[in-house]
């Protein structure tokens, strides 16, 4: 094996590594030490937080974001097969149909176990 062939990536974490302690050297010399009013005032909503936001969420939230991502991944798929569909012929396209039959039957599946009813 040629160790010569990983100098790129030595010098790429090198050079990456540099620059990060460059810049975070220069934000802790240039940036200010406390911040003032203006940074801890309520912003986006207008209001001051009425609870520590350290607070533990709901399920709910985790529930449904898993949910968007399980049903979400299926635009990940659909994309290059849609791309591919000549090359792949009958067999590429009833393998993204069954594909899709099991997505569909894993929505109604959690449609009629309730976890998309918000309360």
């Amino acid at each position: 094996m040629n160790l010569e062939q990983y100098l790129p990536v030595l010098m790429f974490i090198i050079v990456g590594g540099v620059i990060g302690v460059a810049s975070m050297s220069i934000g802790k010399l240039l940036g200010p030490s406390r911040p003032d009013a203006e940074k801890l005032s309520p912003y986006e909503c207008g209001f001051e937080a009425f609870e520590d936001a350290r607070l533990q969420f709901d399920v709910r939230y985790y529930l449904v974001a898993i949910l968007f991502i399980l049903f979400d991944l299926e635009i990940a798929f659909l994309f290059p097969w849609a791309v591919a569909l000549k090359e792949i012929g009958l067999f590429g396209f009833m393998s993204m149909m069954l594909f899709l039959a099991i997505l569909v039957l894993g929505f109604i599946y959690e449609w009629m176990k309730g976890a998309l009813d918000w309360e």
